[in-house]
């Protein structure tokens, strides 16, 4: 059984919690999430918090047991993540690394100029700002855990870093291995 299901998900002061039927809405300082649940699960909101646990109405056989503990681990860490997400925020840092690549904002878009002939020019989705403190380094910064991290991967895949040379872009921190080269 996940562990995670044993203790309830504290909820912040200024932050609402809406459930009805199966979706939970979040609301606080930073914005609004909500998110669709699976009937294997219960959503329970009580004075120490918000209880998932596992719906026993749905067991049919011993072995689904496992089933809804995996499903009430999952959905604990979503609504966890909604609440921080609306309390305090989620940021991606991007570095830039290669001679002539950079990064620039247009407006809300993203241009990078990465080698390519012609510029990339990204539109981050609704809920999404980009930053660019200087033109080696983006801040992708957002309330949707998963939207940041899927932008800030997006990203990533236009120019992935090399494994011979290291330029492309990366996570801040990102170690990439560098391999030897070919030897004359």
């Amino acid at each position: 059984m996940s562990r995670l299901i044993k203790k309830p998900i504290p909820v912040p002061n200024g932050v609402q919690v809406e459930i009805k039927e199966n979706i939970i809405k979040v609301k606080g300082p930073k914005g609004e999430l909500s998110q669709e649940y699976l009937p294997y699960v219960k959503i329970e909101q009580k004075e120490d918090g918000i209880w998932v646990t596992p719906n026993e109405e749905m067991v049919r056989r011993q072995s689904d047991r496992r089933k809804l503990a995996m499903f009430s681990g999952t959905y604990w860490a979503l609504v966890r993540n909604m609440i921080i997400g609306v309390t305090q925020g989620y940021q991606k840092e991007l570095e830039i690394k290669g001679v002539g690549y950079r990064a620039q904002l247009q407006g809300k878009k993203l241009v990078l100029n990465l080698g390519y002939a012609h510029p990339v020019e990204i539109e981050p989705p609704e809920g999404i700002t980009i930053e660019v403190p200087n033109p080696t380094s983006i801040i992708v910064k957002g309330i949707d855990k998963y939207l940041v991290g899927q932008v800030a991967a997006n990203i990533r895949r236009w120019r992935e870093p090399i494994v011979y040379s290291g330029k492309g872009i990366r996570y801040k921190g990102e170690y990439v291995r560098t391999k030897v080269g070919k030897k004359v």
